[in-house]
């Protein structure tokens, strides 16, 4: 008998013949002898429809309010795989997110998990009941229900399994498993046996939406075996784990990102700590900033570039505007950009790996604006429009289609 945590994601729960799939999925599980865990987010566009909802009676809503609202979906969601698997004639229990014991920190709309006391969990266990969480939120310390940001069902799934020592956590999604590219967009694109979690934590991070960022930190943080795999096709998935086996394949994946925005500013006081007092600002507001360029000083001054997610790009223009050294510059806010990204481990040791992708961009006649590398990435800042075109490329100069 094995522990296992299995999570759906929304278009796996979408409608009402997907919601019975998933319970034959569960229910197959448990007849295998095993405890089961399922967290579940809400069904297809919910969280969306809610979000419009909101803004049609208030734009500038609270974030306890948006909270309070977005967590409804999953409430739906939970009910329904319950009354489901109830049809097939199994025992079950859904949960929300403070009944599983799931505590957060105050921060709404992106609360990060303190801890998951899973006592009510393994009581509904020893009564042999399949659970049912709710993911994506969670209570903090003034009993306010939270949410854990996008995705943030992978993540409750994860805290889960960390916390219960489960043997497997299986995210289930639209897809069979991780893939070179996106397969619905990429012709030739190879879905991988295995990858490690510092690759997926990248492919997760620049764009590909497989799999939440935080969850793959928490997965490597507690060691927890992540599969992924398709609630569509009963096919084996990709496993995310310490090491693979694969060695092989250099470039793992690529990915793009349009949730993207590049600030410049133009003629920054060429003195020391202007660049921490920039970042200091935007950081205190909790805003991230991810590639930064920076011009060599021409006599006084010199220009400053980075990049932020989309949906900070005026807030950080109106917090830089707002700052001593930055007022009346030129802060300058484009929205029309997408980062596209390559990944894989030991890149670091082929230096072959800039000058493919960057002759596969020529090729293409995509101009590059900014570039970013660590030990297991290259990422690159483009015109949105071309953000599919350079995919294809670059993903055909490393992995070329099978005919």
């Amino acid at each position: 008998m094995a522990l296992i945590v299995q999570k759906f994601g929304g278009s796996s729960v979408a409608n009402a013949e997907r919601v019975m799939n998933v319970a034959r999925i569960v229910t197959d599980t448990y007849k295998e002898g095993n405890d089961v865990v399922v967290v579940v987010s809400a069904q297809g566009d919910t969280t969306d429809d809610l979000i419009d909802k909101a803004k049609e009676i208030n734009p500038t809503a609270s974030k306890r309010e948006m909270d309070m609202l977005l967590a409804s979906g999953e409430q739906i969601s939970i009910a329904l795989l319950a009354m489901a698997i109830e049809k097939l004639g199994y025992p079950v229990c859904s949960l929300l997110g403070w009944q599983a014991g799931f505590s957060t920190n105050s921060v709404y709309g992106s609360a990060r998990i303190k801890k998951v006391n899973a006592e009510r969990i393994k009581l509904e266990i020893g009564k042999k009941n399949i659970v049912i969480v709710a993911g994506f939120q969670g209570l903090n310390k003034y009993d306010d229900i939270t949410t854990l940001g996008r995705g943030g069902s992978d993540t409750s799934a994860v805290a889960i399994a960390a916390s219960m020592h489960a043997d497997r956590c299986q995210i289930f999604t639209d897809v069979e498993g991780v893939y070179t590219a996106d397969p619905r967009k990429v012709k030739g694109a190879q879905k991988l046996n295995e990858i490690t979690y510092d690759e997926m934590l990248e492919l997760a991070t620049l764009g590909a939406q497989v799999l939440n960022n935080r969850s793959v930190e928490m997965a490597k943080k507690y060691n927890v075996t992540l599969e992924v795999l398709s609630s569509l096709v009963r096919a084996p998935g990709t496993i995310v784990k310490e090491v693979t086996t694969m060695e092989k394949m250099l470039v793992r994946g690529v990915t793009k990102d349009t949730d993207v925005a590049r600030i410049s500013i133009i003629g920054v006081p060429n003195v020391p700590g202007i660049a921490y007092k920039i970042f200091g600002k935007l950081a205190a507001k909790n805003i991230n900033v991810d590639i930064i360029l920076q011009s060599v000083g021409r006599g006084d001054t010199k220009d400053i570039t980075f990049t932020v997610a989309k949906a900070h790009g005026e807030e950080a223009v109106e917090i830089l505007k707002n700052l001593d050294l930055v007022a009346g510059l030129d802060v300058v806010c484009d929205t029309e950009v997408a980062k596209v990204s390559v990944v894989g481990a030991g890149m670091e040791t082929h230096p072959a790996v800039a000058s493919t992708m960057f002759e596969a961009l020529f090729e293409a006649d995509i101009n590059i604006q900014m570039i970013a590398t660590s030990e297991i990435k290259i990422s690159v800042l483009i015109d949105a429009k071309d953000a599919d075109k350079a995919v294809e490329y670059v993903h055909n100069a490393f992995i070329p289609v099978i005919s």
